[in-house]
């Protein structure tokens, strides 16, 4: 018997489409908030991790490759990617990286620094993204603002895209730093008080 399709099994179109979006106008980068707001709010308010299971594009987005498309080797995470200390240290890295993206912003924000048109890919490399947006659209610290974040969006999908290949379709989801957080609020929320 087939499985019933729900308007949630499709939401790896808006995860494919927010990346090209990007490509095309740098500003569209400001979606990309949806996935960080919304599991930390269903987190919060269901204390479970609903997001990650069902709603996730890009966890979606990563099993459609990999095990309709065949692009995943289909072996077995790695027990150093599933560890703690992993999990934890690659959530503080991507925390620090975050709040540095949001730095250069309020810098761009002061006036003590010009709009950046790069996008940096695996916080290293600089791409020149300069057609995806044209000056005076917006302020330029809400420019700069999109292409730090779209960098981290692009960023993340490429680790994803590469431990998907090389070991099973959905391994970017153990150690995501969106998934790491939900987790720890849900663990804190569920907690039992004691007597």
């Amino acid at each position: 018997m087939k499985k019933q399709k729900h308007w949630y099994d499709w939401l790896w179109v808006a995860s494919g489409l927010y990346l090209i979006l990007g490509f095309v106008n740098i500003l569209f980068a400001w979606l990309g908030l949806i996935c960080f707001v919304v599991p930390l709010l269903i987190s919060v308010i269901r204390g479970n991790k609903a997001y990650c299971n069902r709603y996730c594009g890009r966890g979606q987005l990563f099993s459609l490759l990999g095990e309709k498309l065949h692009l995943s080797r289909n072996k077995p995470i790695p027990a150093w990617i599933r560890s703690k200390w992993f999990r934890y240290g690659f959530l503080t890295f991507f925390m620090i990286m975050f709040f540095n993206m949001l730095y250069i912003t309020w810098l761009v924000f002061a006036g003590s620094n010009s709009l950046q048109q790069t996008v940096t890919l695996l916080w290293t490399f600089r791409l020149p993204w300069q057609w995806a947006y044209a000056d005076g659209l917006v302020a330029p610290w809400a420019a700069q603002f999109a292409f730090g974040f779209y960098s981290v969006m692009l960023t993340s999908t490429v680790l994803g895209i590469l431990t998907m290949a090389m070991f099973k379709p959905r391994s970017w989801c153990v150690y995501c730093p969106m998934g790491t957080m939900t987790q720890l609020i849900c663990k804190a929320k569920n907690r039992e008080p004691k007597s």
